[in-house]
Order: C-alpha cells, then sequence, then structure tokens
C-alpha cells in the first residue's frame, strides 16, 4: 500500500490509503480509514500503522520526541506534546498549536509578476454568463426586492411583509424576480455611538459602523431590485442617521443607493402599530414591482464575477480537494479578469506569511498584518486564543491546530497575486483577489462578503453543509465522495473525484468555474430549490450591548 507522492495541480491523487503532501513532512494523511497493521511505503521505507488512523487525519511517518515540529504542506502546524513512533496516529493528543509561525521577513515578500503571469495561463479563453446589468453598469446574478429593518426589533414586521407580499402572489413569474427577502437581524439598538460620538471620539461607535455599512451594502447591492427600510422609530440605527457610506461620500445611510433602486422606507410606530405597518409593506412591495417591470439577463464577461471564498464544516479532506480545487478555479476567475473575495482572518493565521508574501505592494502587505494583529489582541481581549478556532467537527474531521486549518482553507485562494485588502462589509473595489476582515463563524463572514459587493459565493466543506445566502447564490464544493453521496440534496459539486483519482485539481477547478458561470446566469443551486438563505444575514457584533 503505497503513499502516493504529492502530485502537481495537474496530477490526480489516485486511489492509494495515505498522502504525503510534502517531501519534509513528518504526517502522511490518511485518505480512507486504516486499520493498524496497515503497511505504508516511504520511500522504499517501510512504516507500519500503529493504530487505527480514520481517514482525513494524520499518521506519523517518522519518530518524534516531544516538542518536535511537525510539517504538513511543508508548513510548520504544531509540535508534539509527547514523544511520538512512527505509525502513531498524531492528533490532539500527541500534537499542539503552540510554537509560533515562521517570522515575516522580507525575504518573504514575492514579486508579483512571477505569480500574475503563472495565473495568467490557466485559461486565456474568454467565458461569457447571463447577468442583469443595473443602471450603474454593476452586474447582478439573481433579482430580489429586500425588506431591510432597521432595528431587530421591526424584524418580525419585516418578515410578516415579506410573507404577505410572497401570498398575495406579487413575484409573477414573468416579472423576473427570484423573490422577495427579509433581511432580519439581531441589532440595530442598545449600542453606544446612536449620537454619532464615542467614548474615542470617532463619529460612531466600531459595532454600529459596522450595521450601518452592512445593511447598506446590502440595500445597494446589485442582486436588490428594490428595497423596503423598516423602522421602529426609537432604535439608535435610525434611518435618517448620517454616517460615512462605504462609497466615500457623506450621505443618508441609504437614499440614493448607487444601483438606483426603488426604495421605500415606513415607520411601525408612525403608522400605528404592526398591521398598519405590514399593510403599507405590502402596498410598497407592490409599487416597486410595478416601477421594476419586466428584469431581463443578457450575456456579460466573466470579469464581472465577483466571487466570496468560503469553507465551513471543514475536515482534513478540505486541504486535499475541495480546497485546492477552488484555488484552481478562482486562478481562472483572475485570469478572465473577474475577482475573488477570501476572508475569515481567524482561519488564514498562522498561513497568513504565505498571502501576504503574494501582496502586490508593501502597503496591501501590511494591511494585512494589521489585520491579524488586531485578530490577537481582540482574541486576546475576550480570553480567547485564534488555535480554539477549530471546531469539534474539524477535529473530528482530523483537523488538530489553527495553523493546519489555515493552511488548508488558504488553498481556496489559489496562486494569484493578492491585490486589496478591505474591512469587513466594505466595497471591494479592485479586480483579482481581495482579503476581506471577517471572523471564521461561516453567516458572519458571508454576510460581510455580500455586503461588499460579491455576486456569487463557492463554499466549500469536508463533512457537509447547509448553508445559503439569500439575495447571492452558494454553491457547495464537497471534499468527498462519501460526504456528496450522504448528502446529495445540499451538495453541488462532488470534489472527492480527485481523491478517488477520477479527474485532478486542474481538472475539477474548470468544472467548478464552469458550474458558476452557469450559477451567476440564475441556474439554481442546490441550496436555492430548498429555500435556504432567509435567515443567514448576521452582520458582526462588535462591541457592548447597553
Amino acid at each position: 500500500m503505497l503513499i502516493n507522492p504529492v502530485a502537481s495541480s495537474s496530477s490526480p491523487l489516485g486511489k492509494g490509503v495515505a498522502i504525503r503532501l510534502n517531501s519534509s513532512d513528518e504526517v502522511a494523511v490518511a485518505l480512507k480509514d486504516l486499520p493498524a497493521g496497515t503497511e505504508l511505503d516511504v520511500e522504499a521505507r517501510l512504516v507500519v500503522v500503529r493504530e487505527y488512523v480514520p481517514a482525513g487525519h494524520k499518521v506519523a511517518l517518522v519518530d518524534l520526541a516531544r516538542g518536535a515540529p511537525v510539517h504538513k504542506y511543508g508548513q510548520v502546524i504544531g509540535s508534539t506534546t509527547a514523544p511520538v513512533i512512527a505509525g502513531e496516529h498524531i492528533h490532539l493528543h500527541n500534537l499542539s498549536g503552540d510554537p509560533a509561525f515562521p517570522v515575516l521577513a522580507d525575504s518573504v515578500f514575492t514579486a508579483a509578476e512571477a505569480l500574475e503571469s503563472r495565473t495568467a495561463s490557466r485559461r486565456t479563453d474568454l467565458q461569457c454568463f447571463d447577468g442583469i446589468i443595473r443602471p450603474d453598469g454593476r452586474v447582478a446574478t439573481r433579482n430580489y426586492i429586500a425588506v431591510i429593518p432597521m432595528v431587530n426589533c421591526a424584524s418580525s414586521v419585516a418578515r410578516m411583509i415579506a410573507e404577505k407580499a410572497r401570498l398575495e402572489g406579487l413575484v409573477a413569474a414573468s416579472s423576473g424576480l427570484d423573490g422577495i427577502i427579509a433581511l432580519t437581524h439581531a441589532s440595530g439598538c442598545g449600542m453606544p455611538g446612536g449620537d454619532g460620538v464615542s467614548q474615542e471620539g470617532s463619529r460612531a461607535s466600531m459595532g454600529l459602523e459596522i450595521l450601518r455599512r452592512t445593511l447598506a451594502g446590502y440595500a445597494s447591492h446589485p442582486n436588490i431590485g428594490g428595497v423596503v427600510i423598516v423602522s421602529l422609530g426609537c432604535e439608535v440605527n435610525q434611518f435618517d442617521g448620517h454616517y460615512e457610506m462605504p462609497w466615500g461620500s457623506e450621505t443618508d445611510a441609504f437614499h440614493g443607493t448607487v444601483n438606483q433602486a426603488p426604495f421605500r422606507k415606513l415607520g411601525i410606530q408612525e403608522l400605528g402599530g404592526t398591521a398598519n405597518a405590514v399593510r403599507a409593506g405590502v402596498e410598497a412591495v407592490d409599487s416597486i414591482v410595478s416601477e421594476l417591470g419586466r428584469v431581463v439577463r443578457e450575456p456579460v464577461g466573466a470579469s464581472e464575477l465577483v466571487v466570496g471564498l468560503k469553507c465551513g464544516a471543514s475536515d482534513g479532506h478540505s486541504g486535499l480537494s475541495a480546497n485546492p480545487a477552488l484555488g484552481a478555479a478562482v486562478d481562472v476567475i483572475v485570469a478572465q479578469g473577474g475577482t475573488a473575495v477570501l476572508g475569515e482572518t481567524p482561519e488564514i493565521y498562522g498561513a497568513h506569511h504565505l498571502l501576504a508574501a503574494r501582496a502586490v505592494s508593501e502597503e496591501v502587505r501590511e494591511a494585512l498584518l494589521q489585520r491579524i494583529s488586531f485578530w490577537e489582541r481582540y482574541a486576546a481581549a475576550n480570553g480567547a486564543t485564534l488555535d480554539e478556532n477549530p471546531s469539534p467537527g474539524n477535529h473530528a474531521g482530523g483537523i488538530t491546530t489553527i495553523f493546519e486549518k489555515s493552511l488548508g482553507a488558504l488553498a481556496k485562494a489559489g496562486t494569484a497575486n493578492l491585490k486589496q485588502v478591505v474591512g469587513y462589509a466594505e466595497p471591494v473595489s479592485r479586480k483579482g483577489l481581495v482579503f476581506m476582515d471577517t471572523p471564521g463563524y461561516d453567516p458572519v463572514s458571508v454576510t460581510g462578503m455580500i455586503a461588499g459587493g460579491v455576486n456569487t459565493i463557492c463554499f466549500t466543506t469536508g463533512r457537509g453543509s447547509v448553508f445559503g445566502s439569500k439575495p447571492v447564490p452558494s454553491m457547495k464544493l464537497v471534499a468527498t465522495t462519501q460526504a456528496y453521496r450522504l448528502m446529495d440534496g445540499d451538495m453541488d459539486i462532488d470534489c472527492g473525484q480527485i481523491i478517488d483519482g477520477r479527474c485532478d485539481i486542474e481538472e475539477m477547478g474548470h468544472q467548478i468555474f464552469d458550474a458558476l458561470l452557469l450559477m451567476a446566469s440564475g441556474h439554481l443551486t442546490k441550496s436555492e430549490r430548498l429555500g435556504m438563505g432567509d435567515e443567514e444575514i448576521v452582520p458582526w457584533h462588535v462591541g457592548a450591548v447597553l
């Protein structure tokens, strides 16, 4: 039984039982369950598995002393907490993520030209999808009317408006509308900064600023064809509050949003309560539907793709198949002139030196490192460490430390240069690979990306996820064929074909890209068919609740 050598992205993993990802690695990853006694041939040297090692988990290839560094992907993922004998299972019981990751020396900074030329060679034939062109020139992949509450106290009313409008048949099959959604959330009041001045003397607190930026980003999103804003009337997040919009102008939070979508607002207290507000809201939706008229799709270049990259419910297989396959697709997207947005700052921690090496300028590199420093302070201030990020499911699937998880997660970003670093829910304004500072938690991370303007989501998973993300379609890429078959009603693409040797990473990347064009053209994902995505707007809540 052979350990497959590390293959190039154009070679399949084959059908071996384990894989050594880099010649410097002291561990291999089990491609299937390894019973005790399984024989592994490592460079003509026999290693016998000493205990059961589950699929996706690590097995030691050499003897290791206590405190020895352990490499995977050619990078340090932790150090041993006890002596390890070749053939033993390496996981939480004998591996810790305490050691410092590599120092970010100036020599790490890589010339942009080399990476750019590598990415550009991925695919040169220009591709198109059928998109919806908005008045400001931005391209939508879906067309929704959004009912947006300013505060959680108005969320039930917003939901009632959307439900009643749907029941009354306001979304006609001929309208080109994909639906009416209530973008409910759990915030908007009890937040410092409502008077425009925080304790630090800034114009608004961080939490309130993020909420306003997020809601404005949704209201002006190209996938939103019309907006109904619902306020209670006494909340901190007042509708007429002024703050700096994502597009840099001093303007009202929602008036004159850049896609020039039809816009209505109503106040529950002003209208005299729930019943009157719901009635007025449905009338507002009806008037927007009439104003929009028929919306049609037309061919646009793949350069109009703005793809959010997300992983969730990851396991030890994710970094072998789904994540690098998405990375190959990202290289195609960038070569086509499109944009890919990577997020989840806590889940690139320990691998961020590799991303920093791809920054196109010292300014971009420094912006990334500043966000890493913020998260170190943020975690410490809340009595946590970033190595606490891996979830119980991650651990069960074979991921031991945050460094290991981050190295696998970073594979989603392909090989392109890093062109821009933006804050949470800030607009993405550069083509190519962009990093957005978000938490790792799935709905919070994706909410920020959507507010920043992504018009499609590619979501990789190892153990399986049921995530959806209205108003943006979310395509799920699963790491193993077993998980694909188990959750075939939720998974869109089986990246386990790479592990089984049925295709290579490059081929799977092109399959993902082609599926992405179909999704952007209106082809429904499995999560959309199931109706997922109404509950997944979760703005990042930072700061005190008063």
